[in-house]
């Protein structure tokens, strides 16, 4: 792809997980796909810092808000349920093997996906600001 047509901070060929930085549900996740994740294949950016911000902007999404987490895969971006398939799609077995989820209708995935996202302060908890990233994950996420 055109690193003209890449969203900022991005380069040819990067995978990017945009997730909520004070949700404790999504910093669960992002520390899930570290351990899993072994061939580096996946970048991290939580939507409040400026590299997702100015993602999310790239993409007109809203940038107060957001409601879901999002994938960027060679400048395509995908949000909900299909973000999450695609996620573990790049991951090892047997977590590779939950993409076969695809199959499900997308709007029955969504409407899951929904339930646990819209209620995920409630169910999970939140931290008052974001997490840092261990120095020695620090490399995983992205920097202006």
């Amino acid at each position: 792809m055109n690193a003209d047509k890449l969203p900022p901070h991005l380069q040819p060929g990067e995978r990017v997980v945009l997730f909520d930085g004070v949700c404790k549900l999504c910093n669960g996740w992002v520390k899930f796909l570290i351990r899993h994740d072994r061939r580096r294949r996946l970048r991290l950016a939580s939507v409040q810092s400026p590299q997702g911000q100015a993602i999310l902007a790239w993409f007109d999404l809203p940038t107060e808000r957001f409601e879901t987490m999002a994938y960027v895969e060679d400048g395509e971006l995908f949000v909900r349920s299909t973000a999450v398939l695609r996620i573990v799609a790049q991951l090892p077995w047997p977590w590779r093997a939950l993409a076969w989820l695809r199959l499900v209708p997308r709007p029955l995935r969504d409407w899951c996906y929904d339930r646990i996202a819209l209620n995920r302060y409630r169910l999970f908890g939140r931290y008052d600001s974001c997490l840092l990233p261990d120095p020695d994950h620090e490399r995983r996420f992205l920097h202006g």
